[in-house]
């Protein structure tokens, strides 16, 4: 895919979007930052449905470490993986108060060092809650970047460095969401909706499927 096409793409999703959000509920840094530690391996609908619960009751990292990972699974317990989730919140909530006053750190080595946060995650909570111009990539962008050949890789480290070597400033802050929300809405995994598809004629995914086919 040749720069100008991308250049449009991306034109076309901030005309249709001007400002995109991440579909997690949260209201602060540390918010953010469970949320998204919650969602790896299942959905947004699901993680909101266990914080909106939580939230109210502990939304700082002393209330949630003083919760106890047994507290904490009651709210938690209808998400995927919930036991290993806990155990890692637990802990990062521990050393968020023993080492950085109980704020998140604005600072890609200290989230990573977090239990529980890799990249992706970390990629999130400084582009979501601090504005960096970075690109976590997750299944929908994978399968998206590649479809369309925006930005193709073999695995998301691939995919990660080419977005940023060719996503031009303007757009770095918000392609992450554009992406993340048309694989989840149009860009299907098992039946892409290209008849509906805003980028159709952009797009150079060879086997384009229709209502008929």
């Amino acid at each position: 895919m040749n720069k100008d096409k991308r250049q449009r793409i991306l034109e076309i999703l901030r005309e249709n979007n001007p400002h995109p959000e991440t579909e997690l509920n949260f209201s602060s840094p540390f918010e953010l930052l469970v949320a998204v530690t919650l969602s790896a391996q299942a959905t947004d609908v699901s993680v909101n449905k266990a914080t909106n619960k939580l939230f109210p009751v502990a939304n700082t990292p002393e209330a949630i470490y003083a919760l106890g990972v047994d507290g904490l699974k009651t709210y938690i317990k209808t998400i995927g993986l919930y036991n290993n989730k806990a155990v890692n919140v637990i802990k990062a909530c521990g050393i968020l108060v023993e080492k950085y006053q109980g704020q998140v750190p604005e600072d890609r080595e200290a989230l990573e060092s977090l239990p529980g946060v890799g990249r992706k995650t970390a990629n999130v909570v400084l582009n979501t809650a601090f504005g960096w111009p970075t690109i976590a990539i997750d299944t929908h962008i994978f399968r998206v970047a590649n479809r369309t050949k925006f930005a193709m890789g073999k695995n998301v480290d691939q995919v990660e460095q080419k977005m940023l070597k060719v996503v031009p400033s303007e757009f770095m802050v918000d392609v992450h969401h554009w992406f993340i929300l048309h694989g989840r809405y149009t860009c299907l995994a098992r039946k892409p909706r290209c008849g509906s598809c805003l980028i159709e004629d952009l797009c150079e995914f060879k086997e384009k499927v229709y209502p008929e086919d």
